[in-house]
């Protein structure tokens, strides 16, 4: 029977207490702000076709945030959230897996997802919550879910997602199977209890899984000083037995190459790992924040002067694989993708409304046959408060 405490430790005499100076984890940075590499950096496995991928999906994102932001300004959609200034983080690791890896994200990895292929018209499909949505319109906007793509649906509740991408794993190694999940959350969601609970199962079970903490900064309003004393979310996993590495987040080479190596690590050692990458949320926390109310422009421009986005334009002009006239045409293709897409689904109509009550159960139970029934008696009651909502019964 094996004894995992450290009883090979040095022994001492007088009391000696560490704090986190003890340990410093360094960050990776293989990508300048200007486009060049620092040298002798280790370069992740890319090439051009990866590259182009990684990069036009940084522009249909942000393109997809710029229109859906003000479409919740316009009041055409009630909610959004954007991921301005942290796209390198969710894309480039998103690169580094095969495609059925399964991917269990917070609320701001929609750049994943379209990586993966999720189309222009199912994104709004979801954040219009109509019939053609893959949720049945049960969710709020930007929670996707896709079974095809191994994408988790996201669930509202902060951290819910780590402890289930913890048994996920378990299952994954009973299994043998050859793929990981890697579960994205942010430094704030750090904070809560389920964090230590999924990172203390999955070092102890020794599970195939990447935890990804897009540390941008801010929980909402509250900064990282309020949040926590330690040196970031890092030293946490070397806490619970998981590899640990901290990356910069706005450099998509240095995320790509961590994840790389994070899951070998995950599937041929059955090794957890803990990727802390080090970024920064640009926009709003979501459209219902200000953030004008607890952090300043000139913090701000400090960080847009490192965007990632531009930061990958760089590397790409210096490659010879992209250029000013192809950024033009691309930014305005997916613009437009966008605004047709939007307009298409703004026509689709809402799901049934018998949609609200089945797939919980095989047979629908009595109390939901008669929650069903006094719904459908009060919207025939009051039909002129419900036009809005365009709900409809599936035989009408």
């Amino acid at each position: 029977m094996s004894d995992n405490r450290k009883t090979d430790a040095p022994i001492v005499h007088c009391p000696v207490f560490s704090d986190s100076s003890s340990l410093t984890i360094p960050t990776l940075r293989i990508l300048k702000d200007d486009g060049t590499l620092y040298p002798d950096a280790a370069m992740p496995d890319i090439d051009q076709t990866l590259a182009l991928k990684i990069y036009d999906t940084f522009l249909f994102i942000r393109a997809l945030d710029e229109r859906m932001l003000a479409s919740q300004r316009q009041g055409r959609i009630s909610f959004y959230m954007t991921e301005t200034g942290e796209e390198a983080a969710d894309i480039g690791s998103a690169a580094a897996l095969v495609d059925d890896d399964m991917i269990m994200a917070q609320y701001r990895e929609q750049g994943s997802l379209a990586f993966r292929g999720f189309t222009p018209d199912q994104f709004m499909n979801q954040i219009f919550s109509n019939e053609k949505d893959l949720g049945k319109g049960r969710q709020m906007p930007i929670h996707y879910g896709s079974n095809a793509l191994h994408y988790m649906t996201i669930s509202s509740p902060l951290a819910t997602q780590l402890p289930q991408a913890t048994g996920y794993a378990f299952a994954l190694k009973a299994q043998q199977k050859n793929n990981c999940v890697i579960c994205y959350f942010g430094e704030g969601a750090a904070s809560e209890g389920d964090f230590h609970a999924a990172l203390n199962m999955a070092g102890v079970f020794k599970v195939p899984l990447i935890f990804f903490c897009r540390n941008n900064g801010y929980a909402i309003s509250t900064p990282a000083h309020e949040q926590y004393a330690g040196d970031g979310i890092a030293p946490r996993g070397v806490a619970y037995g998981l590899k640990t590495i901290r990356v910069d987040g706005n450099d998509v080479l240095a995320v790509l190459k961590a994840t790389q190596e994070a899951r070998k690590l995950a599937v041929e050692h059955h090794q957890p790992v803990l990727i802390e990458a080090m970024t920064y949320r640009l926009g709003a926390h979501s459209s219902s924040d200000d953030p004008s109310g607890y952090r300043n422009k000139s913090e701000e421009d400090t960080w847009r002067a490192k965007c990632p986005v531009s930061r990958m334009k760089h590397w790409l002009i210096l490659q010879g694989w992209w250029d000013e006239s192809q950024e033009e045409t691309r930014q305005q293709h997916h613009r437009q993708t966008v605004v047709d897409a939007m307009k298409r689904a703004e026509k689709v109509p809402a799901p049934p409304l018998e949609d609200l009550f089945n797939d919980v159960y095989e047979s629908q139970p009595w109390h939901l046959q008669e929650q069903q029934a006094a719904l459908e008696q009060h919207i025939r009651k009051y039909p002129d408060a419900y036009k809005k909502t365009a709900w409809r019964f599936g035989n009408e």
